[in-house]
């Protein structure tokens, strides 16, 4: 027998609210060797079959993807139900055998656990980091020109995959009365709950366009302060409003990216038109400064960040028309972007447009800072001019930059996403602590380093670089913030990347995802965790790789020698990237170089310390430490050919990654997109057939110009494994070829997803970086029926039924029955029947005595391959106590825990025993 109960709360008069809240404990199972945790069960209909996970408090609504995974390996992303508490993915061909070690993950934090710091994070003490100097200059300060702010709302626009148009509404801020044409800064806010009812202190939905008595929230409306800030200094800002998007993109494959650039280049469309015909445009943009498109920032905060990054690459390599919701030519030219506390789901960040990505160290939403991958993901891919830079800022969380996700200043219901147990209060990020910043603070952090974005990427002011490439500066209108910073790009000339063929001797060449603990470059149990090694959409990456260094008394170099030697001619310093664990202090290395002569040269001394960090938080952040070249030129080393890099320790023992290490010299380089080829996978879907086998392929578009590398993943859905190979991409090519065979039959299955994954290693963009073929079961379900057994027993003995099918299946087939009250004589109690049983199937015990349909019993029963029934038994319990008949009754129910319409309700009598 297999069976799998899931324990519904049902007290009282259940409803189908109720019915959707699966008890929290008791023994739910896809098979009897395979528990399913509580919470879980699996559910569906027709080829539909799906896993549902239900929490009893409602994950709020934010930027971070809920993921399903098995381990480290990744099942999808559900889609959520409107009361923010269930979760349902669909399984396709997953077998039940596979679902063990399920988690529910959102940006690599669990939903459905604690953080576990039982390894002792907290064994050191997390310091602030030492003040930067002052860089000399601050662009935090506000500038001279008088401001005009307004909004304008013009007509909706639909979007390819979206049901309900999304609106075009945005706030403007612009300086008043500048002569000739200023920058424009675009903002895009991220994903949050889209109405509210005004007084309530909790009732926000997800709905567009809202329910009566129910108002819009105005998260286009959170950076006021930024963009004041940026008016003040001569820029035209615009803030544009994406609730319609929030509302619908749980259903979009790419969560929205596609989407919200759609939405963005919408909006610049329409201030290329104004530019071009002032007395068409709102009255807001008349009365401000001409708006100068060939200079465009933009910024996006959370999933607004990927969707601005989306919009840079649409605007230079422009996406299928299908899927795209902007047709019309590009009048504008993206300079940079600024990406807040960003999703990169895709992990396909633009190389040729320079980012700054602004990484939250108390994220308590996109809590893996995933963003770090708009820096490292650019490495090797393009022209490395561009400059990306990361800007991490102790203590700030995810909602502060925006002031209508902020408490206290928001008009709808808003809270800290960095949620910390008062029992154990995070010693980093509790509100409070030395390393959290308030609001206030933070929101005067976040504008000032957009602000320098600005000026760098528009108005080419290299001397606010330094604050930006990890070159140690500050700005003072940031302060108490401690901000750090590391970049790639720039003037940066070749690199020691371990991405590559590369030797390494004296330390570990380790992989950023891997589930094998011995070649994770960080091992899964440990507190914490890297931006750098963010999970995708893959338990295994090749090509993600760190060097890994563990010593335990000084002086054991770590020698890392590329396939080719590189040239450092030019450089002024080397510049590496390195990071060591979380609340760590003085550690120390001597770095040297060696030419293709075996000359070696010790560069200088370093020092990095740890950043501070818990279980948390993602703290294991490479710092940029540079040492001068000038020893190596003195010495005659020959920097047109250098083979290796060493680090020795100095400190005791320890433990460090290196990331990278580059030539660096001061200076901002000219940028010039490459022309390069664009992927983008689709989907097909299909229906499997009655007969025969048809080989389809899975839907890739490759478009835009010359050839590049992507590596291209294919996902099992049998075995749950990957296989990858790097294949060579060119326009209107059918390089990237994965064939699927569909077996037709009549026999009941469940839809099946045969996907790919893309990514870009060299030469390429990705767009929508997965789809595939959906082949769908096209046979009828099969008639089920429950019928007695053994109805009618003696106490001491088991009632049971036979759940039955009218044909064997394919699959496992999942059916929910539920215990219901007599409607005459006596009920069996909870104190009749076996009470191991009870606990097994109910999560309750026997005591109080009560009927048996108070004790939650909803039961989902499992027929498997193969079988054409299923046994479901009750055992009793005899007792002492003289009393009449009793009895229980049972029907077959829907989803929702409410029996069948047409279902028979079945009775079993028990006897007192004579």
């Amino acid at each position: 027998m297999t069976a799998v109960a899931v324990l519904a709360a049902l007290a009282g008069s259940p409803g189908p609210a109720q019915a959707e809240q699966p008890y929290t404990s008791g023994p739910s199972s896809t098979t009897d060797d395979h528990p399913l945790p509580p919470g879980w069960r699996i559910d569906g209909e027709g080829g539909a079959r799906e896993l549902v996970w239900r929490t009893p408090k409602a994950v709020p609504m934010g930027d971070a993807r809920v993921e399903f995974r098995t381990g480290d390996r990744l099942l999808g992303a559900p889609k959520p139900a409107r009361d923010g508490k269930t979760f349902r993915l669909a399984l396709g061909g997953t077998p039940p055998g596979q679902l063990t070690d399920l988690r529910v993950t959102a940006a690599g934090r669990r939903l459905d656990a604690a953080a576990d710091d039982t390894h002792g994070s907290g064994s050191r003490v997390a310091r602030m980091p030492a003040q930067a100097p002052a860089n000399g200059v601050d662009p935090g300060r506000p500038g001279s020109y008088r401001t005009v702010t307004g909004e304008y709302d013009l007509d909706p626009v639909r979007l390819p995959g979206f049901d309900t148009p999304v609106e075009m509404t945005a706030e403007v801020v612009a300086p008043k009365g500048a002569a000739g044409s200023r920058p424009l800064a675009l903002f895009l806010h991220g994903r949050h709950g889209t109405c509210y009812k005004p007084g309530s202190e909790d009732d926000v939905t997800g709905d567009w366009p809202c329910a009566d008595g129910y108002k819009p929230i105005p998260s286009h409306l959170g950076y006021l302060r930024d963009q004041r800030l940026l008016a003040s200094q001569g820029y035209v800002t615009v803030s544009v409003s994406a609730n319609g998007i929030n509302a619908q993109d749980w259903q979009a494959e790419d969560a929205g990216a596609q989407a919200r650039s759609s939405l963005v280049r919408q909006h610049l469309a329409r201030w290329a038109d104004w530019t071009a015909h002032r007395s068409s445009a709102p009255a807001v943009v008349r009365e401000a400064a001409k708006a100068d498109l060939s200079r465009v920032l933009l910024v996006g905060h959370s999933r607004g960040g990927e969707g601005v990054n989306r919009a840079a690459m649409d605007s230079l390599y422009p996406p299928p028309a299908a899927e795209d919701g902007y047709r019309g030519p590009v009048r504008w030219k993206v300079r940079g972007t600024v990406l807040i506390g960003p999703t990169i789901f895709g992990q396909n960040p633009v190389a040729d447009v320079p980012s700054v990505t602004l990484l939250p160290g108390c994220d308590g939403d996109v809590s893996d800072l995933q963003g770090e991958n708009f820096v490292d993901g650019t490495r090797g891919i393009s022209r490395g001019t561009a400059l990306h830079s990361a800007v991490y800022m102790v203590g700030a969380n995810h909602n502060y930059f925006n002031s209508e996700w902020t408490p206290g200043e928001a008009v709808a219901p808003a809270g800290d996403d960095f949620w910390t147990d008062p029992e154990q209060p995070d010693p980093v990020c509790t509100p409070g602590a030395a390393t959290r910043l308030t609001a206030a603070q933070q929101h005067k952090a976040g504008a000032t380093y957009i602000a320098a974005a600005a000026r760098l990427f528009l108005a080419g002011d290299d001397r606010v670089r330094p604050l930006l490439d990890g070159s140690g500066t500050r700005a003072p209108s940031a302060d108490p913030a401690r901000v750090l910073t590391h970049a790639v790009g720039g003037r940066r000339s070749s690199g020691f990347l371990p991405d590559g063929r590369m030797k390494v001797t004296g330390a570990r060449l380790c992989s950023a995802v891997d589930p094998d603990p011995a070649a994770a470059c960080l091992d899964p149990e440990t507190p914490g965790s890297s931006p750098h090694f963010a999970w995708w959409e893959t338990e295994q990456e090749t090509g993600r790789s760190a060097v890994d260094l563990k010593w335990s008394a000084p002086g054991t170099a770590a020698r890392i020698t590329p396939a080719e030697p590189l040239s450092l001619r030019g450089s002024q310093k080397l510049a590496l990237r390195v990071f060591v664990p979380p609340n760590t202090t003085g550690t120390k290395f001597d770095v040297s170089v060696t030419d293709s002569s075996n000359r070696r040269v010790t560069l200088g001394s370093v020092r990095v310390d740890g950043l501070p960090g818990s279980a948390s938080t993602a703290s294991y952040w490479a710092r940029e430490l540079r040492v001068p070249l000038s020893a190596a030129t003195r010495a005659g080393l020959d920097l047109r050919h250098v083979k290796s890099l060493e680090l020795t320790p100095r400190s005791q023992s320890g433990r460090a990654w290196l990331m990278d290490a580059w030539g660096w010299a001061p200076g901002t380089s000219a940028v010039k997109a490459a022309a390069l080829p664009r992927v983008d996978v689709g989907r097909t879907i299909v229906e499997e057939g009655d007969s025969g086998t048809r080989t389809y392929r899975v839907p890739v578009e490759i478009s835009g110009h010359g050839s590049g590398q992507v590596r291209v993943y294919v996902l099992d859905p049998d075995s749950g494994r990957t296989e990858n190979r790097l294949v060579t991409v060119r326009p209107g090519s059918d390089t990237i070829d994965v064939p699927v065979e569909v077996k037709g039959d009549t026999v009941y299955g469940y839809d099946v997803e045969h996907d790919i994954a893309v990514k870009a290693v060299h030469n390429a963009v990705v767009g929508k970086h997965r789809g595939g073929l959906t082949v769908e079961n096209d046979d009828p379900e099969p008639v089920i029926t429950l019928s007695p057994v053994a109805d009618r027993v003696t106490e001491g003995e088991t009632l049971t039924w036979r759940l039955s099918v009218d044909a064997p299946l394919a699959v496992d087939l999942w059916q929910p029955v539920r215990v219901l009250p007599v409607t005459e004589g006596a009920e069996l109690s909870t104190k009749d029947v076996d009470p191991q049983w009870l606990m097994d199937w109910s999560g309750d015990v026997p005591d109080p005595e009560r009927p048996l349909s108070d004790a939650n019993l909803w039961v989902w029963l499992n027929i498997p391959p193969g079988s054409t029934g299923v046994d479901f038994v009750v055992p009793t319990v005899r007792d002492q106590v003289a009393e009449p008949a009793e009895s229980m009754r049972l029907a077959l129910t829907d989803d929702n825990a409410e029996p069948l319409p047409d279902g028979p309700v079945l009775t079993g009598t028990v006897l007192d025993k004579p």
